[in-house]
């Protein structure tokens, strides 16, 4: 009986929300900034307007990224990933769009050095913090050279992982690059 009521309790507050006009993804972005990630902490404190957007993430989706795309219905050209790479033994981030690929030596190039190659995703997860299908350039673990692709520019507004699956963040390019204190070069391959 109690268990009965509970349920009934739980349904009645639902409706309430939604006839309230509340919707999950209302709470994720009032969540920003307070008690979300490390992502939405840091834009939030640095006073940087954004946006969140979360969506139901499918563990066999064959790309974190695509699936982003798809399901906000936002084009593949918009929405970044952001990948780790090791660049002479030293790691770095990349961030480009889901539409396209990295090119490792121009990520190289543009940090200075002559050869990059991916990092194993267990060496990326301890580096930024995040998993893998949520790392993202904003609120590393530890300082990394940040590279974001110079197509983000072609935009009003870009999508990064805000550092979880399923959980996207909408912002100005010029925003994420200074949060993430990047530079913009050519890193990606159509």
């Amino acid at each position: 009986m109690a268990v009965c009521l509970l349920i009934a309790l739980a349904c009645r507050q639902v409706d309430e929300l939604q006839t309230s006009g509340w919707t999950a993804e209302t709470k994720l972005t009032e969540m920003a900034g307070h008690g979300g990630t490390r992502a939405t902490d840091l834009l939030a404190k640095s006073g940087i307007s954004h946006s969140v957007h979360g969506y139901a993430h499918d563990p066999r989706h064959p790309s974190y990224g695509q699936e982003a795309s798809e399901a906000l219905g936002v084009p593949p050209e918009r929405v970044f990933k952001t990948l780790v790479a090791g660049v002479d033994g030293a790691l770095a981030v990349a961030v480009v769009p889901v539409a396209g690929s990295l090119d490792l030596k121009a990520l190289a190039a543009a940090v200075g050095g002559k050869k990059a190659v991916m990092a194993e995703p267990a060496e990326a997860e301890r580096a930024t913090g995040y998993v893998t299908g949520g790392i993202t350039s904003l609120g590393l673990r530890r300082p990394l050279p940040v590279v974001v692709d110079s197509s983000a520019l072609d935009h009003d507004t870009v999508f990064c992982s805000a550092g979880q699956r399923g959980l996207e963040i909408e912002l100005a390019p010029s925003d994420l690059i200074a949060a993430a204190r990047a530079q913009v070069a050519p890193i990606a391959r159509a």
